[in-house]
């Protein structure tokens, strides 16, 4: 299971298009506000219906904790403490753990980027306490997937499909949506 935390001002193309790959990929994932409230707004105003609620999310089960970026949405997300003690708790277990954009200042401020390689939407590489920044579309290390902003959403969600469900899963999706060609074409 994997659960994407959604708070008011995320990013759309950030916590839609990996959900959408995850989605297509065979994976289980649902999407959880911390807002109080089902209907969470995006930085571009769209309202968005998450699964469930903070409170109801069984987040011991979880395979993969999931940061959109954008903005307020990722400040919004390191101001909950209850996701803040679930992020700290999933990595002790050596769980996986994926934010994107400005999100992983989230990670950074809880300690858990350092001593790691790490990317994220330029101009938030302080937020990335005690990490080599790699400006990387996305890195992987460990158990942490980082995303640099909106342009990564597409490989970013195909690396945690790949983590989460093989990389002939993630291969055949690549090709089914077209993407191979357009990165072969590199347009």
């Amino acid at each position: 299971m994997v659960y994407e935390f959604l708070a008011t001002g995320f990013e759309d193309i950030e916590a839609l298009a990996p959900l959408d790959i995850l989605r297509r990929g065979g994976v289980e994932i649902k999407t959880v506000s911390i807002t109080g409230d089902l209907i969470v707004e995006s930085a571009h105003g769209v309202g968005i219906k998450a699964d469930l609620l903070f409170e109801d999310a069984d987040l011991a089960s979880a395979d993969l904790l999931m940061l959109p970026g954008g903005l307020p949405g990722a400040t919004n997300l390191n101001e909950h403490e209850g996701l803040r003690r679930a992020l700290v708790e999933h990595n002790a277990k050596g769980k996986r753990i994926a934010a994107i954009c400005a999100a992983p200042l989230v990670l950074g401020g809880l300690g858990l980027l350092e001593g790691r390689r790490a990317t994220c939407y330029p101009g938030f590489e302080s937020h990335l306490k005690g990490a080599t920044y790699t400006a990387e579309l996305y890195t992987i290390d460990g158990n942490i997937t980082t995303g640099r902003g909106p342009a990564a959403s597409l490989p970013y969600g195909y690396a945690l499909l790949e983590q989460l469900a093989g990389e002939e899963v993630a291969k055949q999706l690549r090709d089914g949506m077209i993407y191979t060609q357009l990165m072969e074409q590199g347009r």
